[in-house]
């Protein structure tokens, strides 16, 4: 079903097609649709035009000049007239199941690129039997698919705590910051966590569309690790008010996240990473800081921070 907004750019101008699903829980997963309304605001801004098959609870809140369809990307044989007319794709909430479906419309329909939202995992799945890969079976579905490709491996996403996507460590602050105003979680005394803004990953995602630089590359969207304490204190700034922060076994979050509808995969991951970015946060540093092409030289501004996305976000925690 198309919901059809008054295009805000040229007939003549690119279409791109973006993909937003509801909120998943699994590792690795992103908050599409935060990072797919950024994204086209971005792209409108450029002078493209847009389009986005969105599941049902994603079909709003996109910027004025959008054309929406509601679909899942998940089901693509059903929505394959939703690639018509596009240039490039950025796919995000594809399933191994189906992808190669999505993938062969879009490349009946013409369309030149696709960029993929990925996650850090693929190269931890290439050890194992490749009916066990979820993000390098969607990885390499692309690479074969006869389009030009890009894959985007980001950290976690500041904006998943609105979505409600991985990774599980802050997403019931809001809760916790609202009610008592006690944030209690493992790993507080010395976990670490990787993240990026979701404006820094909508322009890295715009970069892999609309310059030919990037193709057949894999981009590491990659924000440095930042402290379980240090987030709670940017929250605290931008409320005007104190936050205490209580660490607690991993147990006690790992069933309180259980409560709020959280897999053992999400779980098991954020708890992993926690603890390993706080015990080699040296390395697991330079390494961030050692690749290239850095957000910074992808997007051409440095990235936004965590003060910067708590500021945007405050009535979160009011």
């Amino acid at each position: 079903m198309f919901v059809h907004t008054r295009p805000s750019n040229p007939s003549h101008a690119r279409l791109r097609l973006l993909t937003a699903v509801n909120a998943r829980k699994d590792a690795g997963s992103s908050p599409t649709g935060i990072v797919g309304r950024n994204l086209a605001r971005q792209l409108l801004g450029a002078g493209d035009r847009v389009r986005v098959l969105a599941e049902p609870g994603q079909t709003d809140d996109w910027p004025d000049g959008v054309e929406v369809v509601e679909g899942s990307i998940t089901r693509p044989i059903e929505y394959a007239e939703v690639f018509d007319g596009v240039d490039g794709v950025f796919l995000a909430g594809a399933v191994p199941t189906t992808v190669r479906d999505a993938l062969e419309a879009a490349r009946n329909a013409g369309v030149r690129r696709v960029v993929v939202l990925s996650s850090h995992g693929p190269e931890y799945e290439e050890d194992h039997p490749p009916e066990t890969w979820f993000w390098l079976a969607i990885e390499r579905a692309a690479e074969c698919s006869g389009m030009e490709w890009t894959h985007i491996r980001p950290s976690a996403v500041l904006g998943a705590m609105i979505e409600g996507t991985y990774p599980a460590t802050g997403s019931d602050w809001p809760e916790m910051i609202r009610g008592d105003g006690v944030v209690r979680e493992a790993f507080l005394d010395g976990g670490h966590y990787p993240f990026i803004h979701e404006d820094d990953l909508a322009a890295v995602a715009m970069a892999a569309l609309r310059v030919d630089d990037h193709v057949g590359a894999v981009l590491e969207a990659v924000g440095l690790p930042i402290s379980s304490r240090s987030r709670v204190a940017s929250i605290a700034r931008a409320i005007g008010r104190d936050i205490a922060a209580v660490g607690v076994a991993p147990g006690e979050s790992r069933a309180r996240w259980r409560r709020g509808g959280w897999p053992d995969s999400g779980i098991d991951v954020t708890l992993y990473a926690l603890e390993e970015y706080g015990a080699r946060l040296a390395e697991l540093t330079a390494w961030t800081l050692d690749q290239r092409p850095a957000v910074h030289e992808i997007i051409g501004r440095p990235p936004r921070d965590v003060d910067d996305w708590v500021v945007e976000n405050a009535d979160l925690f009011r």
